[in-house]
């Protein structure tokens, strides 16, 4: 039961999909506005994550052949043989997502849905499908991804959207090639193998850790602009303290573009976010 656990949590990409549900339950707390009942934001936060879901197992199942030359995604179910890939396991996916745009549809509104659905869509047919193994802006258009999700939960309390949604669609955005091409430094011998072109096996790891840097001050400058749009003191420490980690990784890895430089900024990244998204919900509970 355990080992079943593991697999269909690999292949769903469940910690990616909790914290996609985390960021929509985000977009919640900073939207103008009446909040959502308990049971609703139940539902947001199933529906993100099981739309997540569909996407992430459309992700393995396209890319079996890639996986299985990747050290680091070999023991996926797909290329172990743990699950055998056929029309029955899109059909799955398929009422997965259904499922999950109309319980968004049904319990909070249309617009969110649509969000809920265009997330799931970027990731899978979008990054997954057109760009992954065409071009190195993939992850850049893939990062639209977690910004829909910001958008889904703040579109179920205001289906207008108000400047402050907008923004954090813009950080989510900004924050993932920061995120993801520090991994693909640290991934890049992988990549190169499986002839993915992901942007360190395109310039190389010296020019990527330049991007990232330049990349992440735009990211920390835009999480600081909530400030003046009424979000307090609580959401101005955890961007500014979050941003001060990230910053000074960047700079870390821009002098030693190593693989043990670029894993700390990778997890500087997660610190990062998570310190976003937690100030945000607080500040909303605790000061809006």
């Amino acid at each position: 039961m355990s080992s079943l656990v593991r697999q269909l949590s690999n292949v769903f990409k469940l910690r990616i999909g909790v914290t996609i549900a985390f960021t929509a339950l985000a977009g919640v707390a900073i939207a103008p506005g009446p909040g959502l009942a308990e049971w609703q934001l139940v539902v947001l936060a199933i529906a993100v994550l099981m739309s997540s879901a569909s996407a992430g197992g459309y992700n393995q199942y396209m890319e079996r052949d890639l996986d299985a030359q990747m050290a680091r995604t070999s023991n996926r179910p797909f290329v172990t043989g743990a699950l055998r890939h056929g029309p029955y396991f899109l059909v799955i996916l398929g009422v997965m997502l259904a499922v999950s745009v109309g319980a968004a549809a049904a319990a909070l509104n249309v617009t969110s849905a649509v969000y809920v659905f265009l997330g799931a869509f970027v990731y899978s047919v979008v990054y997954t499908s057109w760009l992954k193994r065409r071009t190195w802006l993939n992850i850049v258009f893939g990062g639209l991804a977690g910004s829909f999700a910001v958008l889904a939960g703040a579109a179920a309390v205001d289906p207008g959207l108000g400047a402050l949604p907008v923004i954090f669609a813009v950080v989510l955005f900004l924050w993932t090639p920061s995120h993801f091409w520090s991994l693909a430094i640290v991934l890049h011998k992988d990549y190169e193998a499986a002839g993915v072109p992901m942007l360190p096996v395109v310039v190389g790891d010296r020019k990527a850790a330049q991007v990232i840097f330049v990349n992440t001050v735009m990211l920390v400058a835009v999480s600081l602009l909530p400030v003046w749009y009424g979000m307090g003191w609580i959401y101005a420490v955890g961007a500014c303290a979050g941003g001060a980690l990230f910053l000074y990784k960047n700079v870390l890895l821009l002098r030693e573009p190593t693989v043990q430089m670029a894993r700390s900024n990778f997890h500087a990244s997660l610190i990062q976010l998570t310190l976003l998204l937690a100030a945000a919900i607080a500040d909303a509970q605790l000061i809006g």
